[in-house]
């Protein structure tokens, strides 16, 4: 007897920022707790493949399990993460992500090169903003956008 199963390839680029885009992901701690956002997305049953970014930031390439909502997985990292970066007192402040994000779909032919560009945010970021970054995958995906209701003023500065 053949039994059915489910097969799926699903490759997603998740952009989510710090609140008001502050520089909190401090470089002495940074790659320690990128750690920590893969773990949690993997606790979903999702499969991380890279997670990187810069001060302000956050870059997560991933394989989404179809029985996963998008929405739900990035409420929970956000949340989880934003918890452990306070309960570990990692900043002077509280910490908090702002609220929305992007997410971007690739083709399995695609990863390398965007797992690449993940891992170059550093030095993709010594000549562009985020604010040109972020812009320049909304207009490359032609995703509609209202830049006066951008991530908390992200498109107004």
């Amino acid at each position: 007897m053949i039994r059915a199963n489910t097969y799926h390839q699903v490759y997603l680029h998740l952009v989510f920022a710090v609140k008001y885009r502050q520089a909190m992901l401090h470089n002495d701690w940074r790659k320690e707790v990128f750690a920590v956002i893969g773990n949690l997305i993997n606790e979903s049953g999702c499969r991380t493949i890279l997670v990187n970014g810069v001060a302000d930031h956050v870059h997560g390439l991933i394989s989404l399990k179809p029985v996963v909502s998008i929405s739900e997985l990035m409420k929970t990292v956000k949340a989880k993460f934003s918890k452990y970066i306070n309960d570990q007192q990692l900043t002077p402040e509280r910490f908090e992500w702002q609220r929305g994000y992007g997410v971007f779909s690739y083709s399995h032919s695609q990863i390398a090169s965007v797992y690449h560009y993940i891992q170059n945010q550093e030095k993709h970021h010594a000549t562009q903003t985020f604010q040109d970054e972020y812009r320049s995958l909304l207009e490359k995906f032609q995703i509609e956008f209202n830049e006066a209701y951008g991530f908390q003023n992200l498109m107004n500065s």
